[in-house]
């Protein structure tokens, strides 16, 4: 049995979607047990939820974590599968997931997302930003809305850290790989993201609320290159600015250049490899890559 966890909070048409996709999977309807956690819903959420035989829960926590661990605890399955409620999954997702956790030193599995049909500019550059696998690998971390774990190890890690009210599914992987689990991501497990940000507006607000609790995550280990940089880019961008700050206040117009030029790099670096990623190339396609 697979137990679906999805929290939800005024979403009603896209919780619908989810859960289409979820029954309409190509895997035993009895072998699915869909648990709801409804974070005080206005909009019939939870009837919704109700229309595709899910239980649903009253969700008391106060972040996304907790209300993951709260809909954890009602599951049967042998396996928990994490999917949020702006996702539609593709028909062979469960069957994927239990073959890639059949591995017994495998512990969890997931994908990155993919956007919507007919993305805008801004999602498409978003969305450059992912690495998908082209086959079975292991990975470093995986999303936490399209995420499946094997429930006891799960249990044994005490579940998210629902103190962080972002950066969980980060810190979860970083005690799963403490603890000796891979962790592998496998394309069948595609997941169509409805959430994806249509401005640089909301991709801007969106990006500053995930990273609240980047600071307090990546420094909790383990201390890697690869784990710290999402701390320290952010971190010498702002050393940079304000010196070229200072810089500009003292006279020296041309040091304000150059360090405002260098906290551009690190910008520069991620926006060649989101077009590489891309079909379509080009100087706008670079330009609207570095402005995302």
């Amino acid at each position: 049995m697979v137990s679906f966890v999805i929290p939800v909070r005024n979403d009603a048409l896209r919780l619908q979607r989810c859960l289409a996709s979820v029954v309409g999977n190509e895997y035993p309807r009895e072998l699915i047990q869909i648990i709801v956690v409804d974070h005080g819903s206005t909009d019939g959420s939870a009837l919704a939820a109700n229309g595709y035989g899910a239980v649903v829960l009253a969700g008391t926590g106060t972040s996304v974590a907790a209300l993951r661990n709260q809909g954890a605890r009602a599951a049967l399955g042998t396996i928990i599968a994490f999917v949020d409620s702006d996702h539609e999954i593709d028909r062979q997702w469960i069957g994927t997931a239990v073959d890639v956790l059949a591995d017994p030193s495998v512990a969890a599995t997931g994908a990155p997302y993919s956007p919507q049909p007919a993305p805008n500019w801004v999602q498409r550059q978003y969305d450059g930003l992912r690495r998908r696998p082209l086959r079975r690998e292991d990975v470093n971390w995986l999303g936490s809305g399209n995420f499946a774990v094997k429930r006891d190890i799960f249990e044994q890690l005490g579940g998210f850290n629902a103190a962080l009210t972002a950066c969980e599914d980060v810190e979860l992987c970083n005690r799963l790989q403490q603890a000796g689990c891979r962790l592998v991501a496998d394309p069948d497990l595609r997941s169509v993201h409805f959430g994806d940000p249509h401005t640089l507006k909301a991709l801007f607000f969106g990006e500053l609320w995930r990273g609240r609790d980047n600071i307090r995550v990546t420094f909790a280990g383990p201390l890697t290159f690869r784990n710290l940089r999402s701390a320290l880019i952010p971190i010498s961008n702002l050393l940079c600015l304000v010196a070229a700050g200072v810089a500009l206040v003292l006279g020296y117009p041309i040091l304000a250049i150059v360090l405002v030029a260098a906290s551009m790099v690190p910008a520069a670096i991620t926006a060649t490899m989101m077009v590489r990623r891309q079909l379509q190339r080009g100087m706008l396609t670079a330009v609207q890559a570095f402005v995302v």
